[in-house]
């Protein structure tokens, strides 16, 4: 007899039951298959860093022998090794803490890394690394950053230094489902089974090994860099500088390499011979503008009473007093903030330049100068004056600078040390976390920030209609914080009326609103 079409016969219910069973218990095969592979790859990782580890003992030792035997040449690179030696065992011991903080996690505080039980566990490596109140995952990034900066420091090789770069780059990770930049820790910790977050960390100190052996293998062979070896002899003329302005004195040691200084050389420039009492200081005060070449040679008497003579020739160029004055921010002066600038004279110790500034005041701190302008739309103009050879200040150069206000902030919203700007999902909790608005002007020419001193949020409900809550000062208020936790993910809000001051005291209000999407 045939069965109803909305009705399975209990021999149907059992086929598809077995069916669901044998599916799940297929996934959990594949899913112990891929741990059982973390597993060995984390094996094989853990024997190649005691490999490594080794290898760069052995350079370590190698540097040691040569100290004590040569200590004046070898203990630099001793230090420095110790050095990069001290630092690598900083950063593995961190990092083996947080192995261990996860697999606690993840099996109690009787755990073992050599033997962890929940190995598919996906929460225990987000919450040690990535829990926003003790942010592990960004302090380790930090701390790869300072010694990638350190270890780089002592590699001359570009190559080898590159390659350091990349094995130790905490750069952000590209995110094809979600299509935004990850920062490094979340890509590597959210979400991942703790046999897997143990296996980038062990790959992590792996990375460091590699960098510390290409350290000490670069201090190694530099032990003999530092060696001169002579084969030949050559003059060399040596001017104080190339360029010299018209009224001040040219100034030029002419040397032979490897010269004995109980046997000084016999100089001749343009046929005539340099005193002996000049020791080699070649000297003269120049007339007139221009570049001009000079020669002569070099003659040394051996011990066996042969001369060899060597040829040299340089040149010089004179010029007219002149100045350079540039602004280091921009073209431009902003008024009403500290404007830093360079002053200087080519030629004259800058603590015989002085200037002086029209619509503002200049300051001056030690090499350095700052121009506040008092007035935007009108120009400021610099004068320069330079003592030369300590005669009265004449002066040299005057340039015209346009002042300008300064351009509005761009609003924010302070992630951790991110900002968020906008044009992208914001996790909700990170919202939440977040403490209120920020501005500033960071387009990577100037760095200025303002003070935020009221802004408006502005929601929409299911009717459509508009609510718009004011924030208590520059942070989110208690009805604004509310209005968050009512939101869904892929809901937005905006953020207007933002009212800023600057440094240089006049209040703003932001022509443009922050758009928040909620993720």
């Amino acid at each position: 007899m045939a069965q109803s079409s909305g009705r399975l016969s209990p021999r149907q219910k059992m086929i598809n039951l077995m069916y669901i069973v044998l599916t799940a218990m297929l996934a959990l095969n594949v899913s112990s298959d891929v741990l059982d592979g973390f597993t060995q790859v984390e094996d094989g990782l853990s024997r190649t860093n005691a490999t490594v580890a080794q290898r760069n003992d052995a350079i370590l030792s190698r540097l040691q022998d040569f100290a004590d035997t040569n200590p004046g040449k070898g203990t630099p690179w001793l230090v420095k090794a110790r050095e990069v030696t001290e630092a690598t065992g900083r950063i593995n011991s961190l990092v083996d803490s947080f192995k261990l903080a996860i697999v606690r996690q993840a099996d109690g505080e009787g755990a073992a890394i050599d033997n962890i039980e929940n190995r598919e566990d996906l929460e225990a490596a987000s919450v040690v690394m990535l829990n926003p109140t003790s942010n592990q995952g960004r302090k380790l990034r930090e701390e790869v950053d300072g010694y990638r900066t350190f270890i780089e420091s002592m590699i001359t090789d570009s190559t080898k230094r590159a390659a350091v770069a990349k094995a130790l780059s905490t750069d952000k990770v590209y995110d094809r489902t979600s299509g935004v930049n990850r920062l490094w820790e979340e890509a590597r910790f959210e979400n991942q089974p703790v046999v897997a977050a143990i296996t980038l960390l062990t790959k992590l100190q792996n990375d460091i090994r590699f960098a510390e052996g290409e350290a000490l293998t670069t201090l190694l062979n530099n032990v003999d860099a530092g060696d001169v070896r002579v084969n030949e002899l050559n003059a060399f003329v040596i001017p104080d500088s190339r360029i010299v302005m018209r009224g001040e004195k040219y100034r030029a040691n002419i040397v032979l390499a490897a010269v004995d200084t109980t046997a000084r050389p016999t100089i001749s420039i343009g046929g005539r011979e340099l005193p002996q009492s000049a020791a080699g200081v070649y000297e003269f005060v120049p007339q007139t503008t221009g570049s001009f070449d000079y020669s002569g040679t070099l003659d040394v008497t051996h011990g066996d009473g042969t001369v060899t003579s060597h040829p040299f020739s340089s040149s010089y160029v004179v010029m007219e007093p002149s100045a350079t004055v540039s602004a280091t921010m921009m073209n431009v002066l902003y008024a009403g903030i500290n404007n830093p600038l360079s002053i200087s004279v080519p030629g004259v110790p800058s603590g015989n330049v002085s200037a002086t500034m029209s619509n503002g005041r200049l300051t001056r701190n030690g090499d350095t100068w700052t121009a506040v302008p008092d007035k935007a739309g009108k120009e400021a103009v610099i004068n320069v004056a330079a003592s030369l050879s300590g005669g009265t200040p004449q002066q040299v150069a005057s340039m015209t600078f346009r002042v300008r206000r300064l351009p509005d902030p761009i609003a924010y919203i302070a992630i951790g040390d991110e900002r968020y700007k906008g044009g992208r999902m914001l996790p909700k909790t990170q919202l939440m976390g977040a403490k209120g608005l920020g501005a500033a002007i960071d387009d990577g020419m100037l760095d200025i920030d303002f003070r935020v001193v009221s802004f408006e949020t502005v929601f929409y409900d299911s009717m459509g209609n508009v609510i718009a809550e004011l924030s208590d000062g520059a942070d989110f208020s208690k009805r604004q914080l509310a209005q968050f936790r009512r939101l869904s993910r892929g809901k937005r809000f905006f953020i207007s009326r933002i009212r800023t001051i600057g440094p240089d005291g006049a209040e703003r209000t932001l022509p443009s609103a922050l758009e928040v999407i909620v993720g």
